[in-house]
């Protein structure tokens, strides 16, 4: 299958794997810009391969949503600093790059909206700096905290080193409007360095034979995410407001009114920008950024669409990482050629064998590239790519370098076809390839986000391709008797996303491993105790001073309360990233109504194998697969993981070690259907489905996909199926849309 085949002429099976060798390249080159500041692609690069997954999850909708990154922001923030958790999360935007985009873009807000062509609708569009995303925070007009956006809910605190940025005010400044300064507001937007100061700074750095920066972001992030403030105050940084976070009063009820409402409080904002009504204005915006672009002074990576007016803003409401209100229309970028030193074969914690190239080090649009993913033989052998060879290394639109092909003219003649290992390398099991997919499952499983399953890592880092579908990855069958499998699920119990354990990275979690220190996460909290009864102390090892130990066991202290839908994600279930993790800490709410109903379903699945109708599983099943996103594919793997007595057991031992948190929903006091489950079926009139179920969730109801005993209200439309002749029988109570718009507006009371 090829990366560039037409998408709709994909069959479901391989959409499905290239949707999971995307996610498994987003991922790892998230954690290499958000986290490390060290990128191995270029923006372009990685915008490509995030265009590539918006239009195969458009064509094959089952692999949307909870499943891709599509419903994730950023990585997680990096070990050194204090942690920042946002009051209003911080998220990304989504991604135009073609015209028809931008108008599809419009289109899609005029639909949302139920708005027609002629309806007035306003745009501001602004330059997308290329930097580091930032929130300030002031109370009463004084700066009181400054955070970096990390993985959108919980960044770095970079409070001191903020202080020292000329552009950012310590104290606001009375605005010109005349209107007070709110007690509490969060200035966002970005940190960045102009280019003159940029190769200035590279020259300066050169000549003191310290490290130079390969573009300007780079060292705008490095520059920030100093532990020392002094070196961030030697540093040239600038700063651009372009939003806001929590308020304690608006400051416009217009974009561009709070544009201006933010320059006159004393910061700087993105320019040129300019108030758009029409598609064609938008375009002819992009067009003439682009022609500037070489001639302004900072770096810039695309033009950024938000819709004007607030009230709109609010009813348009937000995607899992994205707000439907806005976008970022990315400018193109570029290739290079390199030469395959050799091929890799790494191991990931679903026994997934995935090759890694090798590459001579080469600079891409200004960032150093030396490994990409091949994905899997498949791939390998329908690109011939062999040892030796000149490939082409492409950059341009998501994640992860990728060889787009071999220069067959500069082949060495002794260049042979690589022959992919039938045996695991970690523990000669043997790796096989299942021919026995169901294709009626294809559409339904969709890729494992987040942890180690990143398609490129460093060197001595994990690459896995997780959920491509079995008949196309090979898997080693040795299973808990594979060291390789056994530490990457221990590597990604500690990773960013899952317990975030400062001191415990990949590295040391291998070392730890390998003397039979850790064998399973309870092992970790009950690693000091257990210090004591060894001879060979950890503190007695060369690499591990006395402090850098206590520090050590003191982060794992820390982390002995955890969210529980940090905890979901961190036992490494397959097909349960951090977007699905969420969603079923939200339904479930506690970690004994989940592990409860998760055994019960188990049963009630090992009891009926076969069936494919969830309701005629059992409830507890069912109940799982009525959660939005949530499908059969999903819940089975699911219930592998908790029919086995072994992961039963391991998962009791850890809670036995550490303190579960309710999962928090937002704050919904006063809200008629709080807790209630909704089904909506039918066409709504008055406004689309899609902000139907927006609107339903900011109330915390959940909105749920099929009709169950257990559904609180279905709202009936137009043109009803299904779903209303069964919510008939089962006598629940149902809804016309006015009666669920009087509903949740507060105008008639709750149903009895």
């Amino acid at each position: 299958m090829a990366a560039t085949q037409a998408i709709d002429t994909l069959t479901p099976e391989d959409a499905q794997a290239e949707h999971a060798r995307l996610v498994a390249e987003i991922t790892h080159h998230r954690a290499l810009y958000y986290q490390k500041d060290a990128p191995e692609i270029s923006d372009a690069a990685y915008d490509a391969l995030e265009k590539r997954l918006a239009a195969l999850e458009k064509h094959f909708p089952t692999l949307a949503g909870a499943h891709s990154p599509t419903a994730t922001v950023g990585a997680a923030p990096a070990a050194g600093f204090g942690k920042v958790k946002h009051r209003v999360p911080m998220l990304s935007l989504g991604n135009a790059f073609e015209d028809e985009d931008v108008t599809d873009f419009v289109a899609s807000i005029r639909r949302f909206l139920v708005l027609d062509d002629e309806a007035p609708l306003d745009f501001v569009a602004e330059p997308k700096i290329d930097g580091l995303s930032l929130s300030i925070r002031y109370e009463d007009g004084r700066l009181v905290q400054a955070a970096t956006r990390g993985d959108g809910a919980e960044g770095e605190d970079v409070t001191a080193n903020v202080r020292t940025i000329d552009d950012i005010p310590n104290t606001l400044t009375g605005p010109v409007s005349g209107k007070g300064t709110p007690a509490v507001l969060e200035v966002r937007g970005e940190v960045y360095m102009r280019r003159e100061d940029f190769l200035a700074l590279n020259k300066a750095q050169a000549e003191k034979g310290e490290k130079v920066f390969a573009n300007p972001r780079n060292a705008a992030a490095g520059s920030l995410r100093q532990l020392d403030a002094s070196i961030t105050a030697g540093r040239p940084l600038r700063f651009f407001a372009y939003t806001w976070g929590e308020l304690s009063e608006p400051l416009g009820t217009t974009q561009s009114e709070s544009r201006q409402r933010l320059a006159e409080l004393g910061f700087t904002l993105s320019e040129p920008s300019r108030l758009c009504r029409t598609a064609e204005e938008l375009l002819d915006y992009y067009r003439a950024i682009g022609a500037q672009r070489a001639t302004l002074p900072f770096d810039i990576d695309g033009v950024v669409y938000k819709v004007d007016r607030l009230d709109l803003q609010e009813r348009l409401g937000f995607r899992t990482r994205t707000p439907r209100w806005a976008t970022a229309h990315k400018y193109p970028a570029e290739q290079a050629q390199t030469i395959l030193k050799a091929i890799s074969i790494q191991v990931g914690r679903t026994g997934a064998l995935t090759p890694v190239a090798e590459l001579e080090p080469i600079t891409v649009g200004g960032v150093v590239v030396s490994r990409a993913t091949l994905h899997n033989e498949d791939e390998i052998r329908r690109k011939d790519v062999r040892v030796g060879d000149t490939v082409i290394v492409q950059r341009a639109g998501d994640v992860i370098p990728q060889i787009v092909s071999s220069v067959a003219s500069l082949r060495p003649a002794d260049a042979k076809p690589y022959e992919f290992p039938t045996h695991c390398p970690a523990c000669g099991s043997l790796a096989v390839r299942s021919t026995a997919e169901k294709a009626d499952m294809a559409a339904e499983m969709a890729a494992v986000e987040g942890g180690t399953d990143a398609a490129e890592a460093p060197p001595g880092e994990s690459i896995e391709t997780a959920a491509e579908p079995d008949g196309v990855v090979r898997r080693c069958t040795g299973g808990l008797i594979c060291p390789a499998q056994a530490v990457e699920r221990l590597i990604h119990f500690t990773s960013r996303l899952a317990f975030d354990i400062e001191g415990l990275g990949i590295e040391r979690m291998r070392l730890f491993f390998s003397q039979g220190r850790i064998r399973e996460p309870a092992d970790i909290f009950t690693l000091e105790k257990r210090e004591d009864e060894r001879l060979d102390r950890i503190v007695t090892m060369t690499g591990f001073g006395k402090k850098s130990v206590e520090k050590l066991f003191a982060a794992i202290e820390a982390r002995r309360t955890i969210g529980l839908d940090r905890l979901i994600y961190a036992l490494g279930i397959r097909q349960v990233g951090e977007a699905t993790a969420k969603l079923l800490a939200r339904h479930y709410l506690t970690v004994d109504h989940w592990q409860e109903s998760m055994i019960k379903a188990a049963q009630e699945r090992a009891a009926q194998p076969t069936e494919r109708k969830p309701e005629l599983v059992g409830e507890a099943y069912a109940e799982l697969c009525a959660i939005e996103q949530i499908g059969v594919g999903v819940a089975d793997d699911m219930m592998a993981f908790f029919r086995e007595e072994h992961n039963r057991a391991l998962l009791d031992r850890l809670l036995a070690q550490i303190t579960v948190e309710t999962y928090q929903r937002p704050s919904t006091t006063g809200s008629p259907v709080v807790g209630k489950t909704v089904v909506f079926t039918g066409t709504l009139e008055t406004m689309g489905r899609s902000e139907a179920k927006a609107k339903a969730e900011s109330l915390g109801a959940k909105v749920a996909g099929s009709v169950s005993a257990k559904t609180d209200y279905v709202v009936v439309g137009a043109d009803a199926g299904s779903k209303a002749t069964k919510a008939r029988e089962l006598g629940l109570t149902i809804l016309t849309e006015q009666e669920w718009v009087d509903l949740i507006s507060g105008k008639t009371a709750a149903p009895e």
